[in-house]
């Protein structure tokens, strides 16, 4: 640690379990429980307790091997197909995404959840600290979903989930429910919600009378599902993500993220052959015709 004798209640540099996570080794509670197994040293001692701060000048060794220096936050989208666990590791030895992601992809972490029997937009980084903000719910970042219903719901059926609905004595935030297409048997839905509770749309569903058969994610804020097919990564430009996270150029952790993704993605650049007047749109997004409808929409068949 460093010489200068510092105050208790003021200690220079940040929390190791922080550090950890900034340089992509594991989110926070994963490197406090990697401190705990004593699979960290700090100026060749091992620690057992996260309570430690640490600067520059402090040398970190993970199971052996010196820290890296962090990288630039970096964010990819990815097209999370159905039947892929999204946690690292997992108890019923079911493949995760991270099993089929392309090799040549550093370590990353997701950017929340999407269960198994779901599909569509997973954000993926390297930086742990923006997975921490982006998951936070006072972010404020909107999660757009098309959603197949089996059932024929009216405009009385989803004004509790609008308004908010309790689920097992779990209280669900209010909704954005748009009715979109009936179709034989099933019914298709667009929802928006700004929290990712554990299967909040299938069992807010469920509690109307609805049962969910097919869950698309085709945006978390201003990021999009655009092209992508089942299975495809894409890596966002590193201005876009600059300029999305707040960063500064020269800064290396956000210094907060936007609550709302701004009017238009101002800040990103329209695509190569963008029509004139199109709006500029974040990597993975591509601009829409009025009146043409997005991947996943009412009347989409998906691949069987």
């Amino acid at each position: 640690m460093t010489d200068k004798p510092l105050s208790p209640k003021t200690p220079a540099g940040d929390r190791i379990a922080k550090v950890l996570s900034r340089a992509g080794v594991a989110s926070r509670r994963e490197a406090e429980r990697m401190i705990e197994a004593g699979r960290v040293a700090v100026n060749g001692k091992v620690i057992d307790s996260p309570a430690l701060n640490v600067t520059d000048a402090d040398k970190i060794v993970v199971d052996g091997k010196p820290l890296a220096e962090p990288e630039p936050p970096r964010i990819w989208l990815y097209y999370k197909p159905i039947g892929l666990v999204t946690s690292a590791r997992d108890e019923k030895g079911r493949e995760t995404v991270f099993d089929k992601l392309p090799e040549e992809l550093p370590r990353v972490m997701s950017v929340g959840r999407l269960d198994l029997n779901s599909e569509g937009l997973l954000l993926l980084t390297n930086d742990g600290e923006v997975k921490r903000k982006l998951e936070l719910p006072s972010t404020g970042w909107t999660r757009k979903y098309r959603v197949r219903v089996k059932g024929k719901p009216t405009e009385e059926m989803l004004a509790p989930v609008r308004k908010g609905i309790t689920v097992d004595g779990e209280r669900f935030l209010p909704m954005t429910v748009s009715l979109d297409r009936q179709q034989g048997a099933n019914a298709w839905l667009t929802i928006s919600l700004r929290e990712g509770k554990n299967r909040e749309i299938r069992r807010a569903m469920e509690a109307i009378g609805l049962s969910v058969n097919r869950l698309l994610r085709v945006s978390y804020g201003p990021f999009q599902l655009g092209e992508l097919k089942p299975g495809e990564v894409e890596e966002v430009k590193r201005r876009v993500v600059r300029d999305q996270l707040g960063l500064d150029e020269d800064k290396k952790t956000p210094s907060r993220a936007r609550k709302a993704p701004p009017k238009g993605n101002r800040g990103t650049s329209p695509k190569q052959g963008a029509k004139p007047g199109s709006k500029p749109t974040a990597k993975g997004q591509r601009p829409q015709k009025p009146g043409r409808p997005q991947r996943g929409k009412p009347g989409h068949k998906p691949k069987r």
